[in-house]
This record gives C-alpha cells, structure tokens and sequence, in this order.
C-alpha cells in the first residue's frame, strides 16, 4: 500500500497498550459476537436435517388406449381401446396418413424456419444473455463529525454491464460501470480519475501471438505481488477513496490504460506493460476524505483546492514495469522492475504550492509458499527517488526500502488468520534531517506495520465474517476494518461493514482520517 507519510509521531513506546487495545479487543470481541447472532438469529441457521420423504401414492390405472404399451403391440383389431385420428398420434411427417398442419403450426425439422419468423429475435436474446455484471446500491455515514465534509460518506447506485467477444483467438472485452453517486460534487465525466457517471473499468483486445506470446492492448485492471492489501512491487493505480468508503474491495483496483505483453519460455516467464501517458492512483484528493495538509498545518476537507500537477504527455511521462515469475519446488519466485513515477503526489514544489508526482524507479522481488500448515510470503523492494538521489530535498520523498513478510493458516475449519509485518526505511535519513526546514514535520527513519486478518465463514459458506486490522506502533495509530456479507441467493448478496481510523496524532497516516470513519451497508443483484 502506498501510505503518504504527512508526519512524525511524537509517542513512542507505546506499541503494547496500542496493539492490545485497538487490535486484540475488537478482535477478541468480534469473535465472541459470533455465537450470539447465531444464536439469537435461528433464521441464519444451517438447515440439516433432510426432509422426510413423502408416502408413496399409488396412481389408478389409465383407461385402455392409454398405458405405456408399446403402440407396435396394439393391432388394428386390438379391443384395448380406439386408435387416434390420423395426423394425431404423434408419428413421423412421413408416417401420417391424414393432412399436414398449416405452416408455422407444426413442429419443423430442426434447422427449419416457419415463413414470417427470422434469426432477429434470436439473436437479440443471445446477445443479452452474453452480458454479465450486477446492480449494487450502497450507503454510508459519517461516525465522526467533519465541519468540511457531508455527514454522509457514500450513497450511490452502480450498474455494471460486461461483455466478451470472441473472433478466432482474439476477444474484445468491455466492462463499464453506470453510476449515480449522491456524495459527488459534480457528475462531469472524467474517465481517467474515475469521475461522473460512467467508469469504464475494462475496455482491451486482447489475443495470443504465437505459441509462447500473449498480448492484451487497452483498458485493463494490472496487479501483481504476495502482499495482503500491502502493495510493493504493484505500482498500478488504486483507488483510495473507494478502499476507505465502502465500495466492494474490487474498486481497490483502478484500471490502466496500457499493453501487456505476456512471453512464457521454459525456465521463466516475463510479464511486460507498458503504459504510454502516466496513470496515477486514484488518491485521497478532499472531494470525499478529509486529510492532513502540511501546506496548512491541518486537516483540511473540501474547503482547500487540491490540484497536483500531474505528468500528462503522451510517451514522455510514460511507464514501464516487468515481472519475471517462475514456480519452483511449489514455491512461487518473481522478480519485479517499475520504471515511471510516485503514484500519489508525495512531493512538493515550493514555487507553485502544489502537489506533484516525482520521478520513481523500483526493483524488487517476491516469494511464496507451502510452510507447515499455511502459506508463507516475503516480498522485498528498493525505491529509488530520480529527483531526489542525495536525499538532501526535504520537498521530495527520500529513496526507500520496503520489506514484508506474512503467513497465512486455516486454524479450524473455515476460520483462517493471516498476518503480516511490513517495514518501510527512509534512506539518506541523516542528509534530510539536515536539510530540513525548522519546524517541518518530516517522516521517521523507519516506519514498522503490523496486519491481521481474521476471516470465518459461517452457514455453508454464505455468510463471511471478516476483520481486517492495521497497526503502527512507530506512528502510533492503526486501522480497522470490518465486513459482514451474506450471500442470499446465488444472485442477492447483502453486506455491512466499518472503517474506523484511530491515532494520537492528526499527522500521521491513519490518524489524518480520523473523521473519516464510517459505516455503510450494501445490497448487490448479480446477473
């Protein structure tokens, strides 16, 4: 994840009382409540018992002329009952004896159509059948006060249509999303952040080139790495603002508009994409979220302009990265390389007062495997900041090492915990301390974050229960979030859930977005 650091912590040591009291005990406690609502709820109860079978009931027999008997043992002189009217008894056309229906009132051969009928009606339906997607309605409100914000976090209605097709090898996939969102101050479409009434999700031709070659061009959602919502080495946009409202965890995803070229040899395979015009995150700009800005030394909602300058030109502000993942001995290893820019305006340029987007490459890798009874993974890497290669800029973000490590287990049945650490090292500490302004806040040497996630699923698997924990004891604040989803039908899904940020201090990560926590609730119809 790529978490703006706005500020230094001014409480340290104080990791036990933090982890314990914003971690342990709403895990603790939401584990406990469980049972209750099963308990209280007989209606969410798993149904086992199978139903008696009903008595069988003997059926009278039917008059003669209408068994079962085979019509080749009934004889014209049989006395078991009247033959029917010829043309009436089901025979072959070329076995009737009696006059053929009018056409378009009898049954045509296979392949044959009546006069007056066409393909047109046909077709209309296959077409509809061929397009998938779901209507999702979802609102949510404020737990905090915002002077700067409306008290309700989300409130919109989203229609998502998607659709394949398929010529030769090839296939042109579009998936858009119609939206009317209550929260936003302007409808204007703006595609590339996301904005207005369409959000065109995917839109890409994609097809293989030969045996060991495939490529996909267009709109695309890109991801890669072994972290759980701790994103390293994948520096493709996300969308900030839809993780910490309560949209679906897929909206996390934002799409790029690129080429991916995907070659499989037989030690390695290599993933490349290109992006040709710079694609930033769709990050946390004050339209919706209330953040710390350093530039007025508060947070600040929509009441303060938030306009990056953000790398535009086609080709000159483009991006490349490249994987090289390869499975060995069950274990999953990959190399990664990121040339391009930081994906959330880090940096600052004095002259303008505006935000921007400095120069960024980045190397790394990943593993993942196979450890005892559960997955272990580490994924490692180095960014490197071209504008910034002293570290004696205080306006720009320092070069950096990322490191994280997790482990993952199913502890009984359907019941699984997960957890990570992730370490984030400013590099050329000593040279930015030293250059840094008198009273700017800059970041700590080492920023440390623990997760935990707690997933346990409930009533044959309908029901997911879901708890999702970050915490920083070098920060000192942390962030929760909940889900509660049942799964009705193999169509209706209804689902809860919280975002709750706590901290000592407004300048640090999750601290900022204090007034940001929130409840919502959603109701999907899937087709």
């Amino acid at each position: 994840m790529q978490f703006m650091k706005s500020g230094k912590s001014n409480c340290r040591g104080r990791l036990v009382d933090f982890w314990i009291r914003f971690s342990g005990f709403l895990f603790v406690l939401f584990v406990l409540f469980v049972p209750f609502v099963v308990h209280a709820f007989p209606a969410f109860q798993e149904q086992d018992q199978p139903e008696a079978e009903p008595a069988k009931r003997e059926a009278p027999a039917l008059p003669p002329g209408l068994g079962d008997k085979p019509r080749e043992a009934q004889t014209e002189d049989s006395d078991e009952g009247p033959a029917l009217p010829p043309g009436l008894d089901g025979a072959a056309d070329g076995q009737r004896d009696g006059p053929a229906l009018p056409p378009g009132l009898g049954a045509e051969t296979p392949g044959e159509t009546a006069p007056g009928q066409g393909g047109t009606g046909a077709s209309a339906r296959a077409f509809a059948d061929s397009i998938t997607g779901f209507l999702d309605v979802r609102a949510g409100i404020r737990l905090r006060e915002d002077p700067h914000q409306s008290a309700t976090s989300l409130g919109e209605t989203r229609l998502q249509l998607s659709r394949d097709q398929y010529v030769g090898a090839a296939v042109f996939r579009v998936t858009a999303d119609l939206v009317y969102d209550n929260v936003a101050d302007s409808h204007k479409l703006q595609p590339e952040q996301g904005r207005g009434w369409l959000d065109l999700r995917e839109a890409y031709i994609g097809s293989p080139v030969g045996d060991s070659l495939d490529a996909r061009l267009g709109r695309q959602v890109l991801t890669w790495g072994v972290g759980d919502l701790l994103f390293l080495n994948d520096l493709f946009p996300k969308d900030w603002n839809s993780f910490f409202t309560g949209r679906d965890v897929e909206y996390l995803k934002a799409p790029s508009d690129a080429v991916r070229v995907a070659w499989f040899g037989t030690l390695f395979n290599l993933d490349v994409v290109y992006t040709p015009k710079f694609d930033p995150d769709r990050f946390i700009d004050n339209r919706r979220l209330s953040f710390f800005d350093p530039r007025l030394g508060r947070v600040a909602g929509n009441d303060v302009s938030f306009e990056p300058v953000r790398p535009s030109d086609w080709v000159g502000d483009d991006e490349w990265a490249f994987r090289l993942p390869r499975v060995l001995g069950g274990w999953e290893l990959a190399g990664y390389g990121y040339r391009g820019f930081w994906k959330s305006p880090q940096g600052f340029d004095p002259a303008s007062g505006r935000p921007l987007f400095p120069r960024l490459a980045a190397w790394g890798g990943s593993v993942r495997g196979p450890l005892h009874a559960g997955i272990l993974s580490a994924e490692a890497a180095w960014y490197r900041s071209r504008d910034d290669l002293s570290g004696t800029d205080p306006f720009l973000p320092n070069s950096q090492l990322r490191f994280l490590v997790g482990y993952e287990q199913e502890i009984v049945s359907n019941f699984t915990l997960g957890g990570q650490y992730y370490l984030e090292r400013t590099l050329d500490y000593d040279e930015l301390r030293t250059n840094q302004p008198a009273g700017f806040a800059g970041p700590d040497e080492n920023r440390h974050l623990f997760t935990l996630r707690a997933t346990l699923l409930t009533h044959s698997q309908n029901v997911t229960w879901s708890l999702f924990t970050f915490a920083s004891p070098s920060d000192d604040d942390a962030y929760m979030r909940g889900l509660w989803q049942w799964k009705a039908t193999d169509a209706w899904a209804l689902s809860a859930g919280f975002n709750l940020f706590e901290g000592r201090s407004r300048e640090t990560f999750f601290g900022q977005f204090e007034t940001n926590s929130n409840v919502y609730a959603g109701l999907r119809y899937g087709f």
